[in-house]
């Protein structure tokens, strides 16, 4: 009985830590929220001890920041950060792309064309004024991404590159709009550049189009 309640416990801290982290990154959290433990708790159902296990993970994410003895909030967002972010993304996924197109093989080439199909989808309803599939359409933009480097043969990699992009992305949800047909020609770009194994122009391309979106963000005026 004790182990069940135990596994009950981590299971609930797991679905309340990805649902704040959720929330953190959608920016119904917004930046620099206090986050009261009473009202969190009130808010996702966990227990007070519980959640300061997972705002402890989050700080270790640079999500939320501990105060010490003043709590928590969640990490503000601003230009500088956003631009740190955006280093580090690069950093990982041209390492990481170049491993992925030197080690990819059909199968890896199937995940990129479906990751591809899906993205362009829903781009053009974005495109069309379909703005309710923003949410839909930041899945699909890591997916894609996370498609190109899945062969580049190492886990941790991979969960390093997840955790920034997530960072990454959230200014995007602050800046609340789609950067439009532009973004969708970098995907193109992007795609049809790894299924010919061009791998510096690739990377090149990558670099481009992670500046845009950074300069995208910051002309939004919401940062």
């Amino acid at each position: 009985m004790q182990e069940d309640r135990q596994d009950i416990e981590e299971g609930v801290a797991d679905v309340t830590f990805k649902r704040i982290r959720g929330d953190i990154i959608a920016g119904i959290l917004p930046p620099s929220r206090k986050l009261k433990l009473d009202q969190l708790k009130a808010r996702y159902g966990a227990s007070v001890s519980t959640l300061r296990e997972i705002l402890n993970r989050l700080a270790s994410e640079s999500l939320v920041v501990a105060e010490g003895q003043r709590g928590f909030e969640v990490a503000p967002a601003t230009p500088a950060n956003l631009r740190e972010v955006a280093d580090l993304r690069l950093l990982l996924e041209s390492h990481a792309l170049r491993l992925s197109l030197s080690a990819g093989d059909l199968d890896w080439e199937g995940r990129v064309v479906a990751a591809q199909h899906k993205l362009s989808v829903v781009e053009t309803q974005l495109l069309n004024g379909d703005m309710d599939r923003t949410l839909q359409w930041v899945r699909y933009d890591f997916a894609f991404h996370n498609a190109l480097i899945s062969a580049c043969g190492s886990q941790t990699l991979l969960a390093l590159h997840a955790a920034v992009f997530d960072r990454f992305i959230r200014y995007h949800l602050l800046a609340a709009s789609f950067r439009g047909a532009a973004v969708m020609d970098d995907h193109r770009a992007l795609f049809e550049l790894a299924m010919r194994r061009d791998v510096e122009p690739c990377v090149i391309m990558l670099s481009s189009h992670i500046k845009a979106g950074v300069d995208h963000v910051l002309a939004s005026g919401r940062i």
